[in-house]
């Protein structure tokens, strides 16, 4: 039995979660959306997935992303939940398999995965736990794999006051406060404001600059919605979007996941992302702000 999960705070969780439940110590495959949707990952009977999109491989599945949806049968769970950590928690405790032990840990994943944040937590995430945790958590080739399997079994028996005193956690933290710094000024220079949509557009840097996610959302408050765009790595053969309603604009109607949906991504009601091929991007891209520029509800 295998535990396959995505490299982001709720993927980091849910692994806590289900290591605790189903007594699980072989290794973690970590594994991002995008290589599910491409049949790219190889899913075995037996294992147990968490925060991504479904295979009919697996043995159990957990998740609660609107654009995932299930049509048909599984064995699992599925809530439109603020984290897949709370589908995981839920069920397992009404079987009995966990008890309250993780509460504030679960309690702190549906705020940073729902982006249901206030400002100051937006603008100072070093004051903040498990937000500035979360922050540490990036994939650049999978090059952090031996951390995120570190932050699993620290979560699994340590209190989060000790884990950031961890020297390497500590480390990560202090830079990633560094990031936000120069991130900030990233995304005044590259953001352009379109129909109350804040776009950004990092397709013009050798390095695309990591920062807080939801800085954007406090520095264009005029905005209901923001658009990410970046290469996916230097070959420049594939194109990331990231969509996001923002959390203190109400104003965005469209169902950001369901939207992606239509061109192979997925994700929340407020939050999203794709990849597309670098040669019809820019095609895609305008047809989705398109959609955003309506800003119609769905029926």
């Amino acid at each position: 039995m295998r535990i396959v999960t995505r490299p982001d705070f709720d993927g980091i969780v849910c692994a806590v979660l289900l290591c605790r439940a189903e007594n699980i110590d072989t290794d973690i495959k970590w594994v991002e959306p995008n290589e599910i949707q491409k049949g790219k990952a190889n899913i075995l009977k037996g294992d147990i997935m968490a925060n991504l999109p479904y295979s009919p491989n697996c043995s159990l599945w957990f998740d609660h992303h609107i654009s995932n949806k299930p049509r048909g049968d599984f064995q699992g769970a599925f809530d439109i939940a603020p984290s897949a950590a709370r589908v995981i928690y839920e069920y397992y405790k009404e079987k009995g398999l966990l008890d309250n032990q993780y509460d504030e840990l679960v309690f702190n994943t549906d705020i940073i995965d729902a982006a249901d944040l206030t400002r100051d937590q937006v603008q100072h995430p070093e004051n903040y736990p498990y937000i500035i945790l979360s922050m540490t958590i990036k994939n650049q080739d999978y090059k952090d794999l031996p951390y995120w399997n570190k932050l699993v079994d620290l979560l699994k028996e340590t209190g989060i006051d000790h884990i950031l005193e961890d020297p390497e956690i500590k480390s990560r933290c202090e830079k990633v406060i560094d990031e936000n710094i120069a991130y900030e000024k990233y995304l005044i220079d590259h953001t352009k404001i379109r129909h109350n949509i804040s776009i950004t557009d990092f397709r013009n840097l050798d390095i695309v600059p990591e920062g807080n996610r939801f800085l954007t959302y406090s520095l264009f408050p005029e905005c209901h919605a923001s658009i990410k765009i970046r290469f996916d790595g230097p070959e420049q053969n594939y194109v990331l979007l990231s969509i996001g309603r923002n959390i203190f604009n109400k104003q965005c109607h469209v169902n950001i996941g369901n939207l992606l949906a239509q061109f192979g991504g997925g994700g929340h009601a407020g939050a999203g992302g794709c990849t597309l091929k670098a040669q019809t991007a820019d095609n895609a891209i305008d047809q989705i702000l398109d959609i955003l520029f309506q800003n119609k509800k769905e029926i």
